[in-house]
C-alpha cells in the first residue's frame, strides 16, 4: 500500500519538527547541559516520531478499510504488525 503525499502533510510536519528537535538534543549534549534537559527533550522527540507513525498506520488502516474490493486479511496482518512495531 502506497502512502499519498497529500494526506501526509501533517506527518510530514511532525517529523521535520521532531528532526528540529533531534537537533536541538545533539546541541545540548554537545554543550554539556543537564541531563534533565537533555531527556526531557529526547522524550519530545520520541513522542513526536511515535504520534508520526501511528499517524501513518492508521492512514494504512484507513486506506484498507475503505477499498471497494474489500479488506484483505493479509492486509489486516501487516498493518497489525506495523501497529504493534510502534508499541
Amino acid at each position: 500500500m502506497e502512502l499519498d503525499p497529500t494526506g501526509m502533510k501533517p506527518v510530514i510536519n511532525r517529523i521535520k519538527r521532531a528532526q528540529g528537535q533531534l537537533s536541538g538534543v545533539l546541541r545540548l549534549i554537545e554543550e554539556g547541559r543537564d541531563c534533565e534537559d537533555v531527556v526531557t527533550q529526547l522524550a519530545a522527540v520520541s513522542k513526536a516520531l511515535d504520534r508520526a507513525g501511528f499517524a501513518i498506520v492508521a492512514s494504512g488502516l484507513q486506506q484498507c478499510l475503505t477499498a471497494e474490493d474489500g479488506v484483505d486479511e493479509v492486509d489486516l496482518k501487516k498493518m497489525e504488525k506495523l501497529f504493534l512495531s510502534l508499541a
